[in-house]
């Protein structure tokens, strides 16, 4: 962040200083206290159940130096009506000031924006310094907290947009217009919220209407309704994908026995080989998304591809573990949604092992079609799974069939796995984030693990 006193701030966001007004900020802002960094901001809120002001001695004790809240503290605070609204805003001055030297980047998407946020920040920090998205913190606090992590060094801020309503991205592109918007495609999650994929394309589509003059869209050739967006701006637009006509081409696709990818980019005349550390063979499609928008930012392709190797993804995002007794887990429990399930289940069966063993929980915000979506994706996982563990959600395991063991809560999951694992089986935890499936995988990776080579996988 760049440094700013607390006068200046008050001056920024319209609110008042309570208690020395001349401290000055240097350090990023946080919502969680225990986050806070020497010369930090530490941003209070009530909550229904918490009241972030209480925590301000935690912030100072890490090393904030003021707050900003709606009510004075024992740091020097600067008192707000609206703390949303005033951080929002205290964002939007930051870059404003830094815009002249930096190049703004956007990436919103039904499944795959996070991994593509990370490829892309790997691509543009080998040229210059890059400040991205931490983890899927894309939301209307998430986005302007990173924001407030750039400097005057900053060349490329990406910005992981996520949406649950139609206007949120509207929201966030008022804050900062992007120079370059990535939109991955047009999923299922959110359906609950948005009614329909058009009405989710409508919502993903106000990225590429918010882009700043001069700006660039990146498009997926492969999803129509992407695509289509080509016709709600007068920007450039630059399209990535498998299909032909795509601007960088993903080309001869190739799994090694860990289900990590490796194939070719095409754009113009240039083909660059590229191996990737990540699996599934989806993360192909990402990397050329990242090197599109790399493209667009003036980063050559292949530079692109020599940057995407040393990539490393957030938590969660099929990340791969060594379980005691020689199992291998795969952890995507982050989040999911049909389209990213059925990616990760296509993971699984690449992966060389034993047995595979995909344990599945509840994806949510499906509305009225959830129960027939989780039937179709115990149909599929049984195509791909040796045994599905359905966790919490009858349909799913009425989908699996005969591959199927039903399991009331994580618990009953972490339970059934456990004394049944053996060397060389590979397991797939996944559902969505409200699920906490990130729990059994948790216990996997920390608690006793009793193989027992003896005991048949299919014992249910």
């Amino acid at each position: 962040m760049i440094p700013l006193s607390l006068g200046e701030i008050a001056a920024v966001v319209g609110g008042t200083v309570e208690g020395d007004g001349t401290v000055t900020v240097t350090a990023p802002a946080v919502l969680d206290s225990r986050q806070a960094e020497p010369g930090g901001l530490f941003v209070a809120f009530v909550g229904e159940h918490v009241d972030g002001h209480d925590y301000a001695v935690q912030a100072g004790r890490a090393g904030a130096v003021a707050v900003l809240g709606s009510r004075p503290t024992v740091l020097p605070t600067v008192v707000v009506e609206d703390a949303e609204a005033a951080l929002q805003a205290l964002a939007a001055h930051v870059v404003a000031r830094l815009r002249d030297g930096l190049t703004v980047v956007g990436v919103t998407g039904s499944r795959g924006k996070t991994s593509t946020k990370d490829l892309l920040a790997a691509v543009l920090s080998s040229t210059a310094p890059t400040i991205a998205t931490t983890g899927s913190l894309n939301n209307e606090l998430g986005v302007p907290l990173t924001m407030l992590r750039s400097d005057a060094a900053t060349r490329f801020l990406v910005l992981e947009m996520g949406v649950r309503r139609i206007g949120d991205i509207t929201r966030l592109t008022s804050l900062v217009a992007p120079d370059i918007g990535v939109v991955l495609n047009v999923g299922q999650a959110h359906l609950s919220h948005l009614g329909s994929r058009e009405a989710i394309a409508r919502a993903k589509g106000e990225l590429v209407q918010g882009l700043a003059p001069g700006g660039t869209a990146v498009l997926s050739a492969d999803d129509p309704r992407v695509a289509a967006m080509r016709a709600l701006t007068d920007r450039a637009v630059l399209t990535f994908g498998r299909a032909e006509h795509a601007d960088v081409r993903v080309l001869d696709v190739v799994l090694d026995r860990s289900a990590r990818p490796a194939f070719t980019l095409r754009a113009a005349a240039a083909r660059v080989p590229v191996t990737l550390p990540l699996v599934g063979a989806h993360q192909a499609l990402n990397a050329s998304a990242a090197a599109a928008a790399g493209l667009a930012a003036g980063v050559p392709l292949d530079t692109a591809a020599a940057a995407l190797p040393a990539v490393s993804l957030s938590k969660w995002r099929l990340e791969p573990r060594d379980l005691a007794g020689g199992a291998t887990l795969l952890d995507d429990s982050y989040n999911a949604d049909p389209d990213s399930t059925r990616a990760a289940l296509d993971a699984l069966a690449a992966v060389e092992g034993r047995r595979r063993v995909a344990v599945l929980g509840e994806m949510l915000e499906l509305g009225d079609g959830s129960e027939a979506q989780h039937r179709a994706i115990g149909e599929y996982a049984a195509l791909r799974a040796d045994v599905v563990v359905a966790v919490g959600t009858r349909p799913l395991a009425d989908g699996a069939g005969e591959r199927a063991v039903a399991v009331a809560d994580n618990a009953a999951a972490v339970e059934w796995l456990r004394g049944r694992l053996t060397a060389g089986d590979v397991v797939l935890v996944k559902a969505s984030r409200g699920a906490r499936l990130d729990e059994v995988a948790a216990a996997l990776t920390s608690g006793p693990h009793d193989v027992l080579v003896d005991r048949p996988m299919d014992d249910r």
